[in-house]
Order: C-alpha cells, then sequence, then structure tokens
C-alpha cells in the first residue's frame, strides 16, 4: 500500500473510533435527554440506549430526581423595623425537561433570586414576634409563590424549610431578658397558687373537722336526750303502775271514811312539817269536814278510830 493509502485508512479509523462513543447515547432511569438536531429540538429521549448521528445531534442530560437549593442568608426587615437574618433551603423536582432547559437560563440561580424577594415580602408584612412565631406560615406561603413560578419553568417546589431566623445581638439579649421574666413571673404566680391551694384544703380540712366535731356532740347530746327521755318514761312508767297498783288496792280495801280522813291528817301534817310560809290544798273542804264531825262523834262515843289493820 502506499503511503497515501495508509494515511487515509488511519484517518478512518481515527473517526470511526472518535465517533462511535459519540453516536451511543445512554439515558440512565433518573434522566431524560433533549434531542437537538442541528440546533433545532427534535425529541426527549426516556431512559435507555439510543443512536445518533454524531456532530449534528446534541443530548442534553436532565436529572428528575428531587434536588435542593442552598438559599443564602440574607438581611430581612419586619413590619416593626427589626433587621433579620434568614435563609432557607428549597426542595424542587423537574417535571418537564424540555421547558427547564427552554423556558429558564439558569433555574437554580432564578429560584434563589426568587425566594429571596418573597422572603423579604413575606417577612416585611409581619412583626417581629409573629415572625418568630409563624414558621409554618412563611413556608407554606414561599413554597405556594415559588411553585407558582416554577411551573411555567418546567419544574414543581415539593417544600420549602427556614434555616435559621435570628434577631441582632441586642434584640436577643432583651428577648431572652423577656423570657426570663417570664419564667420568673410563672414560678411566682405556680408558688402563689400553691400556697393559695394549700390554704384552701387547710380551710377545708378544719371546716370538715369542726363539722365532724359538731355532728358527734350532736349525736352525744341526742343520745343522752334519748337515755333522758328513756329514763323519765321508765320513771313515769313506774309511778304510773305504782298509782294504779295502789288504787286497785284502796278499792279493794274498801276504806271508809274515817280512815281516809286519819290518812288525810297524817299527810297534811307532814306537808305542814316543811318551812313554807302558805301551803294550798286542792281539796274539797266539805269532805274533810265530814271526816272531821265522824271522827269527833266517835270520841264522844268512847269508840277507838279504825286503824289501817282493821282496813
Amino acid at each position: 500500500m502506499t503511503p497515501g493509502l495508509w494515511a487515509l485508512v488511519l484517518i478512518l479509523a481515527f473517526l470511526v473510533l472518535v465517533t462511535i462513543p459519540r453516536a451511543i447515547v445512554v439515558i440512565r432511569p433518573y434522566q431524560r435527554g433533549v434531542v437537538e438536531v442541528l440546533g433545532k429540538y427534535r425529541t426527549t429521549f426516556q431512559p435507555g440506549w439510543h443512536l445518533v448521528v454524531p456532530f449534528i445531534t446534541a443530548v442534553r442530560i436532565v436529572d428528575m430526581r428531587e434536588r435542593v437549593i442552598d438559599v443564602p442568608p440574607q438581611e430581612v426587615i419586619t413590619k416593626d423595623n427589626v433587621v433579620l437574618t434568614i435563609d432557607a433551603v428549597v426542595y424542587y423536582e423537574v417535571t418537564d425537561p424540555f421547558r427547564v432547559v427552554y423556558n429558564v437560563r439558569n433555574f437554580e440561580l432564578a429560584v434563589i433570586k426568587l425566594a429571596q424577594t418573597s422572603l423579604r415580602n413575606i417577612v416585611g408584612d409581619m412583626e417581629l414576634d409573629e415572625t418568630l412565631t409563624s414558621r409554618e406560615r412563611i413556608n407554606a406561603e414561599l413554597r405556594r409563590i415559588l411553585d407558582d413560578a416554577t411551573d411555567k419553568w418546567g419544574a414543581r417546589v415539593t417544600r420549602v424549610e427556614l434555616q435559621r431566623i435570628d434577631p441582632p445581638a441586642d434584640i436577643t439579649e432583651a428577648m431572652s431578658k423577656q423570657m426570663k421574666a417570664e419564667r420568673e413571673r410563672r414560678a411566682m404566680i405556680l408558688e402563689a397558687e400553691g400556697v393559695k391551694q394549700s390554704a384552701i384544703l387547710k380551710a377545708e380540712g378544719t371546716k370538715q373537722a369542726q363539722i365532724l366535731e359538731a355532728e358527734g356532740k350532736a349525736r352525744a347530746i341526742k343520745q343522752v336526750a334519748d337515755a333522758e327521755k328513756y329514763r323519765e318514761i321508765a320513771i313515769a312508767e313506774g309511778q304510773a303502775q305504782a298509782i294504779r297498783t295502789i288504787f286497785q288496792a284502796i278499792h279493794e280495801g274498801k276504806p271508809t271514811t274515817d280512815l281516809i280522813t286519819i290518812r288525810y291528817l297524817d299527810a297534811l301534817a307532814k306537808i305542814a312539817d316543811g318551812k313554807a310560809t302558805k301551803i294550798f290544798l286542792p281539796i274539797e273542804a266539805t269532805g274533810v269536814l265530814g271526816g272531821l264531825a265522824a271522827i269527833g262523834e266517835m270520841f264522844r262515843e268512847g269508840r277507838t278510830p279504825p286503824s289501817d289493820e282493821d282496813g
């Protein structure tokens, strides 16, 4: 072979070695390939291997996995004019390879700038205390804004999280003092509540003890009264029984008027034996006088008045 032929063979072999790798494109499962032929969009390759014409076909590989963008810290002024330093992270995934390639030049830079401006707008309408306690609200609002804006870029924002919200040093110190004072106030309130509750419980205990003591005394008095009542009833019943027995004995013995008069005089002597200066006798005077007359008549006739044994 002539030297010229050898040179041609070497050139063809070199072209084959260079062209074959460029003619085979491998798309992984998490990728898509945006194909351009002579600078014009032709199709989108799905996962697998594909043959293309080298040098006139370009394939742009798009990663479809969820990715994260770190939004740099920035100073934001709240509604009450407090300067905060805030940074965030944005999670997104590509939904349309064509739009993410052709509708935005630098997707990540665009998302960062949009997130920063949106944070300034959201926090600017909130006061410091509200900002510090409304992370979820800020996250949700920022995600909604970014998701609406990135929809035409062929991506979807899946999650937005604030990493830090740092107030100035003097505000942090003032907040620390305020929190300390609040904790001390709560501790004093809890202590006062404990003392109050203890006093209430003590008073309730004293009250309950007094009630129980009064109830015990009342039961004791009632029991004493019941016993006294029972004793009086027993005495009265005994006296009644004695009176009935005496009354029955008197009537069974059939006493005469003379005997009754003598018993009356004996009882009168006992009554008059006391220290009273006046004696009231609830009796019938005619009956007594008749008895006395009968006794006088007996003495004149020389008879002896009947005794108890004579009956």
